[in-house]
């Protein structure tokens, strides 16, 4: 089960946090995966170390918030076999409230969470329209769907994920298209590491934990765990699902009370 044997994926900032994740397990299930990454050598260094492990990844650099440079990466791929997955997981933070948010900061985190993600639809798409299908699988947040301090201008791009998730899934249902997302809690990742560490300087152990806390489960949820449900609403096992939503979040959106 779970195979992705000739299967093409593109996975959008695939070389670290989650997208590395996405990006072992599904060369590991037998994808062709594609590293879309503004650093192009972090993402050469894992393409390096999957294929010297006998699997198959190609790095490609990639800033999804400019439509030319994501048009041309993607008909390169298409020119070489066709694509079946796109993952579009590439995003950026930011932390403040609506009224101490600055117009550049927002606009950033819109041009890469949320203009980002329409052009490799935008790109993408026709593709699948042709061969006569594929997937997409985007990753929003549980900030799009409850209350996170100091978290304006990201809840904001991770609720516009969910729509665009479910626009998509509606427009293209009869494509053989199928798009779902993912709502994940905090990840334990390096990018959470780095936040801690610049933000609470010697209090970082305590403050991780702190974090961790605030899931009902007890801790932060693994990068492999997010990839794990990633790589079944990706597969053909998970043909029936799409225009839908997944908390994976250790109850942080039901259970906490």
């Amino acid at each position: 089960m779970f195979s992705l044997t000739n299967k093409v994926a593109l996975v959008t900032g695939g070389a670290s946090g989650i997208g590395l994740a996405i990006t072992e397990l599904f060369a590991q299930q037998g994808a062709y995966v594609h590293i879309l990454e503004l650093n192009i050598d972090q993402a050469q260094q894992v393409a390096n170390q999957l294929t010297d492990k006998g699997l198959q990844a190609e790095a490609h650099a990639l800033d999804v918030a400019n439509q030319e440079n994501v048009m041309q990466v993607v008909t390169e791929i298409t020119q070489k076999h066709p694509i079946d997955i796109l993952v579009n997981n590439a995003g950026i933070a930011h932390i403040g409230k609506a009224h101490t948010t600055q117009a550049s900061d927002f606009d950033r985190i819109i041009n890469v969470n949320v203009k980002g993600m329409y052009n490799c639809l935008f790109a993408v798409i026709p593709h699948f329209l042709s061969k006569g299908g594929g997937v997409i699988l985007n990753t929003a947040s549980i900030a799009a769907s409850v209350g996170i301090p100091d978290r304006f201008a990201y809840s904001t791009s991770k609720g516009a994920v969910i729509a665009m998730t479910l626009s998509v899934a509606k427009d293209y249902l009869h494509d053989n298209i199928r798009c779902n997302c993912l709502s994940p809690a905090r990840v334990h990742t390096p990018f959470v590491d780095g936040f801690i560490a610049k933000n609470y300087p010697g209090k970082e152990q305590e403050m991780f934990e702190k974090l961790s806390k605030t899931q009902p489960i007890g801790r932060m949820a693994k990068p492999s765990e997010i990839a794990a449900l990633a790589l079944y609403l990706c597969s053909d096992e998970a043909g029936f699902i799409t225009g839908c939503d997944y908390l994976i979040d250790g109850g942080f959106v039901k259970l906490n009370n």
